[in-house]
């Protein structure tokens, strides 16, 4: 374990920004991490996972601690639940793969979403009618100041829709270093109704799919839609997807009948903010080194050379460009450092 000075993030954030971290290190236990804590606690600290949903937009003038931690296993089981644990540094989707490869369901929806499993919680990811919530039952944090560990349960969470206790109440004091998911053993909840995987299965002539089908179309719709962030700089949907109060709703849909929605609540919709971006003539729009992509709205990307800066302003131009046109605000998911 060793701390380099000057060190190039540019390999550690799906958007291939080129930025420096003042310090880096890279843990791979509980032991490193807490030593690295225990050893520089004056020093500003930078906690960094799979770098798949923050957008660097400067130098990092502190520690950065890279989370290493691997390895994942099965806690207990019965006859139809099992519970899992990942370490905070296994790659999300890898470990989706193995809980369907042991046949375990729940997760099978989320498959392809890039980062590590240690920040799914941060964000309650989700995808195609899943979120993390629903199979979410604990983690394990480390204390930052105190190195002290802390179990979170799902209530304690607070979890909302890409909301948690670990981006608001608890921002910037814990360290998630393992998580534990409930998941079923058979009787499977299979949830086909969100977006494209009806269709995808469609197109294999398959009316029951089993847990890796479900996940095999999610990955194809992604992949059909989503760049590779390995060729294309990216970190996902850029954007959330904004929720309304229905009598502000309509007098929007009034103008604008052809809208899609999504009835979250008796009294909320949920817009996609992808089709307000396209709808306000911003899909495939390219400015300089960076741009909307053609494929997916929610999606800005790095042509190559982008700085975070000029994704930034790319970001800003939607969010201005889409209020003008609907009235709606789009809040960015990605966090800007």
């Amino acid at each position: 374990m060793e701390i380099q000075s000057n060190f190039s993030l540019k390999n550690y954030n799906t958007f291939g920004i080129e930025a420096k971290a003042k310090k880096f290190v890279a843990v791979h236990s509980i032991a490193e991490l807490k030593s690295t804590l225990s050893a520089n606690k004056d020093e500003g600290k930078f906690i960094l996972g799979g770098g798949s949903n923050m957008l660097l937009t400067k130098d990092i003038e502190a520690l950065v601690i890279h989370i290493d931690l691997k390895g994942k296993k099965i806690i207990k089981e019965d006859d139809d639940f099992v519970w899992v644990e990942s370490q905070a540094g296994e790659t999300w989707h890898d470990f989706v793969l193995w809980t369907i490869d042991n046949n375990f369901g729940g997760l099978e929806n989320m498959s392809l979403i890039p980062g590590n499993v240690g920040t799914t919680p941060v964000q309650n990811i989700g995808a195609y009618g899943t979120e993390i919530k629903d199979t979410f039952v604990s983690c394990e944090a480390m204390n930052i100041a105190s190195q002290e560990m802390k179990t979170f349960t799902n209530a304690e969470c607070n979890f909302g829709y890409r909301e948690s206790i670990f981006k608001n109440e608890v921002k910037d004091q814990f360290i998630i270093t393992s998580v534990i998911y409930k998941l079923t053993k058979r009787n499977h909840k299979i949830n086909t109704s969100y977006g494209d995987i009806l269709a995808e299965l469609a197109k294999k002539n398959i009316t029951e799919p089993t847990l890796k089908e479900v996940s095999n179309a999610v990955i194809a719709i992604r992949q059909s839609k989503l760049p590779d962030p390995k060729e294309l700089g990216n970190s996902g949907s850029f954007f959330k997807n904004p929720i309304l109060l229905k009598s502000d709703f309509e007098k929007i849909h009034k103008k604008f009948p052809d809208m899609k929605f999504y009835e979250v609540s008796e009294t909320e919709v949920k817009v996609p903010a992808g089709w307000l971006i396209e709808q306000a003539g911003l899909k495939g729009k390219r400015f300089g080194e960076a741009g909307v992509h053609k494929n997916q709205a929610l999606v800005l990307v790095n042509y190559g050379n982008a700085t975070g800066q000029e994704i930034l302003a790319v970001s800003k131009e939607v969010q201005k460009t889409v209020f003008e046109t609907f009235g709606i605000h789009i809040e960015a998911e990605v966090n800007v450092i």
